[in-house]
């Protein structure tokens, strides 16, 4: 698949005067390296490890087009973080050491990100996060935006409020019960929007249950459940923990439709909530493998042919994440790291598999969410769907 050329015109325009004194002349180097700080090891390893693997595509495929810059080859550095926070920051430390690193492309989670944050400033490196939602992920504290930090994903409230109008308007669910990890701001963050936004539209919550990550058996809450009368249960959650509620609430006897973030977004899913068990499962995602889209067809078809498996979304949010740290660097004209940040942010129309998208002033992207429908193991159908 081809990305965006730049013309040599569109190259000469760029403000390069203000970043010569500081880059690193490209003649003294022989390659530009991008980073790669996933979760290849550990409980979310399923994420960083299609991650990794879409990373390396998306060099690949560059490079077989011909070096970049003034004759610089692409190549990956990836570190494991093992899904562990403290790890996560000395991945980051380590790759912002190396002076060839232009960029870094994850983590996965929200945790493992934000834990690489003052990594991302001390050392004045980009990274650009495929997956983590957390809604205040690209701010600090005092509300100003993370100079050095973007994403490719929209945000965790986002998704909670489309997922409660697509629940609401296209479902009708008039009464919803909610499950919530208690142990991950993921969920938390998914359910404080869903019943915001179910409530505004006259929904009612009828019941909400808890569980932790690592948890297996979910009989005795399942059990609380069965006494509720309610139209539609969400659950939002990592794959780990819901693959496992699905097949057990389908199996205690709870048949109405079933509704989660993007963490459901893994054929592990499938694998663990066994396919009987996913007819009328929905849930909001960045990507859909059914989309007609070439560029879609021929990444899916590439990552089959190098991986022996399916992309997910999670391979397609990295797809996009990688090339457009790739793409900066050739608007760059640079391997300067300030002025491959500065081209991130002044990011239009970036066309990539999980949709065309500009970077707005928060370092958030702006686009619509897919929303997945489940049956039977496979993905029946996938609908843009906006909450506006």
């Amino acid at each position: 698949m081809k990305l965006r050329k730049f013309t040599a015109t569109l190259l000469a325009s760029l403000t390069l005067a203000s970043v010569v004194a500081t880059t690193v002349p490209v003649s003294a180097q022989e390659s530009v390296v991008i980073g790669g700080n996933f979760e290849l090891s550990g409980p979310t390893a399923s994420y960083g490890t299609v991650m990794a693997n879409a990373l390396k595509l998306a060099v690949e495929l560059r490079n077989a087009q011909g070096p970049i810059l003034d004759g610089l080859n692409l190549k990956t550095e990836i570190l494991d973080n093992k899904s562990d926070l403290t790890e996560s920051s000395s991945v980051a430390t380590r790759l912002a050491s190396n002076d060839k690193v232009i960029g870094i492309v994850g983590p996965a989670t929200t945790g493992d990100a934000q834990a690489q944050i003052p990594v991302l400033a001390e050392n004045k490196i980009p990274a650009i996060l495929p997956a983590a939602t957390g809604d205040t992920l690209t701010l600090a504290d005092d509300e100003s935006v993370l100079e050095y930090l973007f994403r490719v994903c929209f945000a965790d409230s986002y998704q909670g409020t489309a997922g409660a109008a697509y629940a609401f308007n296209k479902l009708g669910a008039k009464k919803v019960a909610i499950l919530t990890d208690q142990a991950t701001d993921y969920s938390q963050g998914l359910t404080d929007a869903f019943t915001k936004k179910f409530k505004e539209l006259g929904g009612e919550v009828v019941a909400q249950e808890s569980y932790q990550s690592g948890d297996t058996d979910f009989s005795a809450t399942l059990t609380t459940l069965l006494a509720q009368d309610f139209d539609a249960l969400y659950v939002p959650g990592y794959y780990t923990e819901v693959g496992l509620i699905i097949k057990q609430a389908r199996e205690f006897g709870i048949t109405a439709p079933i509704v989660g973030g993007d963490g459901l977004s893994s054929n592990t899913l499938l694998e663990l909530a066994g396919a009987p068990n996913t007819n009328d499962v929905y849930y909001t995602s960045h990507f859909s493998p059914k989309s007609k889209d070439e560029k879609v067809q021929n990444f899916l078809k590439a990552y089959k042919e190098k991986f022996g498996s399916d992309a997910d979304t999670f391979a397609a949010l990295a797809f996009d994440a990688s090339n457009l740290l790739i793409d900066a660097i050739e608007r760059a004209g640079s391997t300067n790291r300030e002025a491959v940040k500065k081209a991130i942010a002044e990011t239009k129309d970036f066309v990539g598999v999980t949709g065309t998208f500009s970077i707005d002033e928060k370092h958030n992207p702006v686009k619509p969410v897919t929303m997945i429908k489940l049956a039977a193991g496979e993905i029946e159908s996938a609908e843009l769907y906006s909450a506006e």
